[in-house]
């Protein structure tokens, strides 16, 4: 048995897709929602499923699990977040493929003038997110409601950020269905056809936000492409076992 934990999880991708996964290659396993309210439920789950041989960790626990876990690899260690755990012999070790997914959809898209990135969302997702554009070397500024040291506020984003940060990647669920009417507040009339916009969000496939920068001429992508890829290397992670 594989699952997926978070909450509320009422939009989740992964359950279809493996169960899918599982199906189509013959394949007597199962993959199931386990809406978590307190990631403190975790301890109880694992006692109730003992078949539990790996977990997705989505919003709002994946940084919060990481007390919970016996180990991290490295790249969930650097990044602070972890998405995937593999279940061995009652040790949970935790991964992130996250900035996997990203990394792998964002790359085709880039163009020579995408040196800076603004990354609106500081929670577990964005972590990925900055650690990729590290490792791809692009610059970025984290965008937040609250202000702290080391990021702005969502008021400071100017027509002179907008011109300077032709990348722009969107980790809220801002957009996410059902809430489908809702946007992170930038300055979109800044927008133009240098911009390349992403959505980690894939339901809509089209966001406010995606439709926002569309209008201005900018190229969008939504997150579908990297919730494929994340979720294919955390089978490579639950197999590599």
């Amino acid at each position: 048995m594989y699952g997926i934990i978070g909450y509320p999880l009422l939009q989740t991708f992964s359950p279809g897709y493996f169960n899918h996964k599982f199906e189509q290659l013959g394949l007597p396993l199962t993959y199931s929602k386990f809406p978590l309210a307190h990631i403190s439920e975790l301890k109880a789950l694992l006692a109730r499923e003992p078949r539990l041989l790996g977990l997705n960790v989505t919003i709002p626990h994946k940084e919060a699990v990481i007390p919970l876990l016996d180990e991290l690899d490295d790249t969930a260690r650097a990044i602070g977040a972890v998405n995937t755990i593999r279940i061995s012999k009652g040790r949970l070790k935790g991964f992130n493929t996250d900035a996997t997914g990203f990394t792998q959809s964002l790359k085709p898209l880039l163009q020579p003038w995408h040196t800076h990135a603004l990354v609106l969302g500081t929670g577990g997702a964005s972590k990925a997110v900055t650690y990729s554009l590290q490792q791809l070397g692009i610059a970025f500024t984290l965008v937040s409601r609250s202000a702290a040291p080391g990021q702005l506020t969502y008021g400071a984003v100017d027509k002179a950020m907008m011109e300077r940060h032709l990348l722009i990647i969107n980790t809220t669920p801002l957009g996410m269905v059902p809430d489908t009417g809702h946007c992170p507040g930038i300055p979109y009339a800044h927008i133009g056809r240098q911009h390349l916009l992403y959505d980690l969000i894939y339901h809509p496939a089209e966001t406010l936000f995606l439709g926002k920068g569309k209008a201005q001429g900018a190229q969008i992508k939504n997150g579908y492409e990297m919730l494929i890829a994340q979720a294919e290397a955390a089978w490579a992670i639950w197999n590599s076992h």
